[in-house]
């Protein structure tokens, strides 16, 4: 898609449409500060019961803890190999030709998550509702709790390796320069203040792009394309659109919102780095700088 952000009133006119299928993303990350030590906790959890409760017609649920992530890899949450992968978005119905318009409550890093794993797996249909799940029921859009009408459809992944780095191809990067390093993060684990796990800061070199910031405090949606321009900028992004970007978070969601905001924008040599700090923080063979 051209922008692959679509608005409620979009989705709302579309929903009807068999080539389109929603996908409920909602879920948490729920945080535990301990402020003497400088440390933080985070739990990962779906939201099913939400989505069983009510969702948007036609809508397919994803856990982003649970579903689209490797259960084999020590990392949390990576994304899912390509045949599980596969046999995932093939049992939700949705195949070669399908758009898929995630959504989650806010229309944040889990639905941007989606956007990049398909992405990633070589599916460009791919959208993001701004706003999300929060923005809909605020307009009084329609909600249901039945079930969707599902059948099975052949889905084949095309994976993009450049989407996805390594450890040691971020390390690469950030010794020689060859690419700039982003950081979703907020400025306090950016800079040590705040850690999760043994060690805090950021990856040598990386500039801090708080995956927040690029949206509206107030409603959650993504912020006018002339800010969002002028926020990657003073983040450090150069404006030339081929340059090499990587993004990291704590597990390689937030980054997501990085990308995606830098895909909307017009650059295309984006790369996840999909163990983020989860990966890097506890490894002592890997520099951190605060």
């Amino acid at each position: 898609m051209e922008d692959p952000l679509v608005s409620t009133e979009w989705l709302a006119k579309h929903l009807n449409d068999p080539e389109i299928r929603p996908v409920d993303m909602r879920g948490y990350v729920k945080l535990q500060n301990d402020p003497e030590r400088g440390t933080q906790r985070a739990e990962y959890t779906g939201a099913r019961e939400e989505y069983e409760k009510a969702h948007i017609p036609g809508a397919v649920y994803v856990d982003w803890t649970r579903d689209i992530v490797d259960p084999e890899d020590p990392v949390p949450v990576q994304v899912a190999p390509p045949e599980r992968f596969a046999e995932l978005m093939s049992s939700l119905g949705i195949g070669d030709g399908t758009l898929v318009v995630a959504y989650d409550h806010k229309g944040d890093q889990f639905a941007t998550r989606l956007w990049w794993a398909l992405m990633y797996y070589g599916h460009d249909r791919v959208a993001v509702l701004d706003g999300g799940w929060n923005k809909w029921v605020s307009e009084g859009r329609p909600v249901t709790a039945a079930p969707p009408d599902v059948h099975p459809a052949a889905f084949t992944p095309h994976p993009r390796p450049g989407w996805r780095k390594t450890a040691g191809e971020v390390l690469a990067a950030s010794e020689s320069g060859s690419a700039l390093i982003l950081d979703a993060r907020d400025r306090e684990q950016y800079t040590g203040e705040l850690r999760r796990g043994r060690r805090g800061g950021h990856i040598p070199g990386a500039k801090n792009l708080h995956s927040a910031a690029l949206r509206d405090p107030e409603n959650g949606t993504f912020r006018p394309v002339e800010e969002l321009e002028r926020l990657v900028r003073a983040a450090g992004v150069p404006g030339d659109r081929d340059h090499p970007l990587i993004a990291y978070c704590n597990g390689g969601v937030a980054a997501t919102v990085d990308l995606f905001t830098l895909y909307r924008l017009g650059y295309r040599n984006l790369a996840n780095y999909d163990g983020s700090w989860n990966e890097w923080g506890p490894r002592e063979d890997l520099p951190a700088e605060e």
